[in-house]
């Protein structure tokens, strides 16, 4: 039975190598949409079912969050020299990062790991970004990147500002208004 505890990590780890194939199929392909469906549902399904079970463990929501930054990491490099981002984009995408990375040192600093959080501002986010290859076609490119650079500079702030004025590290702490 001790199998079953593992069952999240194992969907977790899906994403991983579906994230990895991902860098060996052509961008917007059939192939690429369905093992981009894959990195979405197990995104989903691996904390839900670790939640509703209560298989949560530390290693799984690190895990989780190095499949979110992988998965995200490999989807820009295939898609942003297709689509022709502007420089005003990717000058805020690496502001972006910058603040993430800076987020992640000062966890680690303040709490000896590296802070991953799953605030609701990251999951809007991740939501956001996920349905990148629908809001592009609907919204343009400008539009869609300008929404989702705007939710994702919220979203990495509030985690700095979490990693710096948290007492204790709280992986699972929604949002800079809760406790």
């Amino acid at each position: 039975m001790s199998y079953i505890k593992n069952i999240p990590n194992a969907i977790t780890s899906c994403r991983i190598l579906a994230s990895i194939c991902l860098l060996l199929v052509e961008p917007f392909s059939t192939l690429f949409y369905f093992l981009y469906l894959i990195c979405g549902a197990s995104d989903i399904l691996d904390g839900h079912i670790a939640r509703k079970f209560k298989l949560s463990s530390k290693s799984g929501q690190v895990m989780d969050s190095i499949a979110d930054l992988l998965f995200i990491t490999i989807l820009l490099l295939k898609v942003i020299p297709i689509i022709g981002i502007p420089s005003k984009i990717i000058y805020w995408i690496a502001i972006i990062a910058a603040i993430r990375l800076i987020s992640l040192i000062v966890g680690y600093i303040r709490f000896n790991q590296f802070a991953f959080l799953h605030t609701w501002a990251n999951k809007v986010t991740g939501l956001f970004l996920f349905a990148f290859p629908v809001l592009f076609p609907l919204l343009g490119k400008k539009l869609a990147l300008t929404t989702i650079c705007c939710i994702a500079i919220i979203s990495a702030t509030e985690e700095l500002l979490i990693n710096l004025s948290s007492k204790t590290l709280d992986r699972n702490r929604i949002s800079i208004f809760s406790k």
